[in-house]
């Protein structure tokens, strides 16, 4: 059987007084895998620790078969994966072409000509070829978010780590962004963060629901629905019992909790198991 590419076991991390992670384990291979939590869930600082970024102050990582811990393993990772940043921090005053050709200098491309073909094909694969020469500046948010995703897949990484990737950006541009996505996930590991449940929902095999640094439910977007079976009914009004409410667009209330006896229990989806697992710190998000 093949080793996982990406395994974390009891992984902590403080920042000073903070616990970021308490512990934190679980497995992704192929396809992919979704962090799923509300602002201040640890995912960010899970996938940093996964980019090689940071390093964790207890427990083992192995990605890739590969220990990064090590600096010679550390560097043959990084040489096979590929990490788009929340803030990619990106130079202004480049054009796109530019940036994304500083980045794969960073990534030892030495040869001129390889690499500036290695360049194109990326912008290509993000839909950017016809604003290759613009300023990073003048381009609109949605295409700023995809020059960060084409810098990440230099030398086509067998891991992708995409931290928040649809955040910022209007319903088509996510649309358009989960296409590309999901493509990209036939063919290697990725791992994104997102509070999006609907994110979760259309592109995830394998979901990692994280709060305040610890895993609260692994598994498929159909076991994190599964939480809220026959938890999830409609009434006519707001039943005081309830956990959550609210009422939908037919007029009606959606309640989640405990159900009444005799409750119109409805099929639960993913966003209803995870308001139960995550509870109030999952509508602070959202508010």
């Amino acid at each position: 059987m093949n080793e996982p590419t990406v395994q974390i076991r009891d992984v902590e991390k403080s920042f000073l007084a903070t616990r970021a992670l308490a512990g934190v384990s679980f497995d992704a291979s192929g396809g992919i895998a979704g962090l799923l939590g509300p602002n201040g869930a640890g995912k960010t600082t899970l996938l940093r620790i996964l980019a090689t970024v940071l390093s964790p102050d207890a427990g083992g990582v192995r990605l890739l078969g590969r220990d990064p811990s090590r600096s010679d393993q550390r560097l043959a990772v990084r040489r096979r994966l590929g990490y788009m940043p929340q803030e990619p921090g990106f130079h202004r005053n480049f054009t796109a072409f530019e940036f994304v050709d500083y980045v794969a200098i960073l990534k030892e491309m030495t040869d001129r000509r390889a690499r500036h073909e290695e360049v194109r094909r990326v912008l290509r694969m993000t839909a950017l070829e016809g604003v290759a020469n613009k300023k990073i500046r003048a381009l609109s948010g949605g295409m700023r978010r995809r020059v960060a995703l084409a810098q990440s897949l230099l030398g086509d990484p067998e891991l992708l780590i995409l931290d928040e990737p649809t955040a910022g950006l209007d319903p088509e541009q996510r649309l358009r962004f989960r296409e590309t996505v999901s493509r990209l996930g036939e063919e290697r590991t990725v791992m994104l963060s997102t509070h999006q449940t609907e994110d979760v929902a259309a592109l995830c095999q394998q979901v990692v629901v994280m709060n305040r640094g610890v895993v609260l439910l692994q598994g498929t977007p159909r076991d994190i629905a599964g939480v809220a079976r026959g938890k999830v009914w409609l009434a006519d009004a707001r039943e005081p019992g309830a956990r959550l409410s609210w009422r939908t667009g037919e007029g009606r209330h959606r309640n989640i909790g405990e159900a009444p006896p005799g409750a119109e229990l409805v099929e639960p989806t993913i966003e209803d198991g995870y308001l139960l697992l995550v509870g109030h710190d999952a509508l602070e998000d959202a508010a």
